[in-house]
């Protein structure tokens, strides 16, 4: 199991491999935006990895397509409904305080 850290609530669950940011955020009674159901079509679930790189799944080309039309994109921006626990280090990240 992995650790999963969400701020800026300081709230940490447990996340299994495999397990997508969205969902392990969701199961802590988080609240962020998701309008296409996890299909990377929207990008309301834009989010910073601000730890744990390694140990969430790698950006695809969708992923990385929507991201570049999303406001406030970073080095550090993932979407949540495509970044999957891969169980391999601890994670924190941050939830935004906008909708894309």
């Amino acid at each position: 199991m992995t650790t999963v850290t969400i701020m800026p609530s300081g709230k940490t669950i447990e996340a299994s491999e495999g397990m997508t940011l969205l969902a392990a955020i969701l199961s802590a009674d988080e609240t962020l935006s998701h309008k296409c159901d996890g299909n990377a079509s929207c990008g309301t679930c834009h989010i910073f990895l601000l730890e744990g790189r390694k140990g969430v799944s790698k950006i695809a080309r969708e992923e990385n397509e929507k991201l570049d039309a999303v406001v406030g994109v970073g080095s550090k921006s993932r979407l949540a409904c495509q970044a999957k626990v891969l169980g391999t280090e601890n994670i924190k990240i941050e939830l935004l305080g906008f909708d894309s």
